[in-house]
């Protein structure tokens, strides 16, 4: 075990001390600002005051941008899921020509500009499919975001099915039991953790993307991060826009608990 000098410990704790500073303090100021009095954002908070928390939760375009992004996101997460999961068990299960290249491409969407994916879908959509009568509307959006959120799914799933013992698959087989018995009660159980932090890590992502929504939205149509962007050019909606930064904060929270959870689960079944 590597132990460390006391003069060693004090300065990694203060690296880290700061760390933490600098990627927290902002969170708090945005959280605080939340309740803040005024009209603006200032420092230090004026007043305490709960008026931008009710003007958030009654606001009809807030609403709108929420269920926007969830019904994007869960959209997306299903195409993640269902396609990463397929391209993941055929590079593992099977050997064929072109494979690596098959793995390339899954993983590239993920590595490329949001603004790259964002641009060449918008050109796709407006220039190839419109023009032949294909108007994919919102469901382009979704489409554009499981192009990225493959990736999450594809990349848990393959790492878990690597590490699985193939040999009980097979006396699964042995003992009579069909494909279908053998995936559903040796197979999925195998996998299931690292399927569900792969789709939160897709929702996730999906959930505050910018970029390639920008380019991909419908004309009128707002998700919530959009909607955040618009408004924080408009000084006297700063705290409403603070409000809703704080409950994503807040439910942010949830799936990286899981996620770990089902992490440490994997790990300790290993």
């Amino acid at each position: 075990m590597l132990r460390l000098s006391r003069t060693s410990k004090i300065v990694l704790g203060v690296v880290v001390a700061i760390v933490l500073a600098f990627m927290y303090i902002p969170l708090a100021l945005v959280v605080l600002n939340s309740f803040n009095s005024a009209r603006i954002v200032s420092w230090p908070v004026s007043g305490f005051s709960l008026e931008w928390w009710g003007k958030a939760f009654t606001s009809e375009p807030v609403r709108a941008a929420l269920l926007n992004s969830v019904l994007v996101a869960s959209g997306a997460t299903v195409i993640a899921v269902i396609l990463g999961t397929l391209v993941a068990f055929a590079l593992q299960r099977y050997s064929f020509f072109g494979q690596r290249a098959v793995n390339l491409l899954v993983v590239l969407p993920i590595a490329l500009p949001g603004i790259v994916t964002g641009v060449a879908l918008n050109n796709t959509y407006n220039q190839l499919l419109e023009p032949i009568g294909i108007q994919v509307g919102f469901y382009g959006m979704i489409i554009a975001h499981g192009t990225f959120c493959i990736v999450m799914v594809f990349n848990n799933v393959l790492a878990r099915l690597r590490r699985m013992n193939p040999s009980i698959e097979e006396a699964s087989q042995d003992l009579g039991a069909s494909p279908w018995q053998t995936f559903r009660l040796v197979t999925l159980p195998q996998f299931r953790s690292a399927l569900i932090a792969g789709a939160i890590l897709a929702f996730a992502l999906s959930f505050d993307e910018v970029y390639v929504t920008i380019f991909t939205a419908p004309p009128g149509v707002d998700t919530l991060p959009l909607w955040i962007m618009n408004q924080m050019a408009r000084p006297n909606e700063a705290n409403v826009v603070n409000v809703v930064a704080t409950v994503v904060i807040v439910a942010s929270f949830l799936p990286v608990w899981i996620s770990q959870r089902l992490g440490k689960e994997v790990d300790e079944r290993d």
